[in-house]
């Protein structure tokens, strides 16, 4: 359990919000986005940013480096998911991302950039930003779900990836492009790969039944399965629960799965004995963060970078 994986990252950057809201420019493809079931504004800010502090102090005590960014606008209501803006690469490699939604494209920081570079070994920064007036969008780690130790980008066919992108990023990036159709229970398109699925060193969590096309989803599974991974098939329940939208993390004393608590209630025990042979689960407690359509995963952003 001590092995070091290229899949785990030891840091994580999170967005501590200060006005939260879910993004009403997000709501027509996020069929994961809730209403706000009575909370008013202030009081689902308050608990937002408590739920994230509470997230980043946890994930601390459990020996994972968090650095911690706070927003004190009110333009950025999906703020607390960076992952979407940027990544961090092995080899000191940074990229930022084309984002669909206008107003999600304020998310990006020259802060959190030059914190990297700061305290990271970072070689080379490259900016895709710039394909936005062309309609071209790749919304970071959860448009695509590397695998870092194959290095394969499974992502699913939507407004938020684009395949022109995906490509660009990958000829750069030295990964293979896995592009495939998922469509939830009404046919839209899954908005975000990562919320279905979840690849972790020694097992893959994954909605089978979301995928389209058979013969692309029994080669996903075959390249997973030659990897050595156990397949865990999540079921849409489970999806929607959140239980796809889960990052493993390199601890103090081992490799830890984050995910939230409702997305480890789905699980069944069977599904969690399998997680466990490699990983103890680490559940964080997001009912409001969650109502805008992410969860875990979306909020951390995983530091593959050598320290300074």
């Amino acid at each position: 359990m001590d092995r070091r994986s290229a899949q785990a990252p030891v840091a994580v950057i999170m967005i501590r919000p200060h006005h939260f809201s879910p993004n009403e420019e997000t709501a027509e493809d996020n069929a994961f986005q809730q209403s706000a079931n009575g909370l008013n504004q202030f009081e689902m800010a308050k608990a937002a940013y408590s739920e994230a502090t509470l997230a980043a102090e946890t994930l601390e005590r459990h020996g994972i480096k968090v650095h911690i960014f706070e927003d004190k606008g009110v333009e950025t209501p999906d703020s607390v998911f960076p992952n979407n803006w940027f990544s961090t690469h092995a080899g000191g490699h940074i990229a930022i991302y084309p984002m669909f939604p206008e107003n999600r494209r304020l998310e990006r920081r020259h802060d959190v950039i030059e914190m990297l570079k700061k305290e990271y070994r970072v070689q080379d920064i490259i900016d895709y930003s710039g394909l936005e007036p062309d309609g071209l969008f790749l919304e970071g780690t959860g448009a695509m779900v590397l695998d870092h130790i194959d290095r394969i980008a499974y992502a699913a066919r939507s407004n938020r990836t684009d395949p022109v992108a995906l490509e660009r990023f990958c000829t750069h990036f030295n990964y293979e492009p896995m592009v495939f159709d998922a469509l939830d229970e009404s046919g839209t398109p899954i908005y975000h790969t990562n919320v279905m699925m979840c690849i972790a060193t020694d097992f893959v969590m994954i909605c089978l039944d979301m995928m389209t096309d058979k013969d692309t989803c029994a080669e996903i599974v075959e390249r997973f399965e030659n990897s050595g991974r156990d397949v865990i098939a999540l079921s849409k329940e489970q999806i929607a629960k959140f239980a796809g939208n889960a990052l493993e993390l390199q601890g103090s004393e081992g490799r830890i799965l984050a995910l939230s608590s409702v997305a480890q209630e789905a699980l069944t025990k069977e599904q969690i004995s399998i997680i466990e042979q490699s990983t103890q689960l680490l559940s964080l407690d997001i009912p409001t963060i969650e109502m805008a359509g992410g969860s875990v995963r979306c909020m951390l952003a995983g530091i593959h970078l050598l320290p300074r």
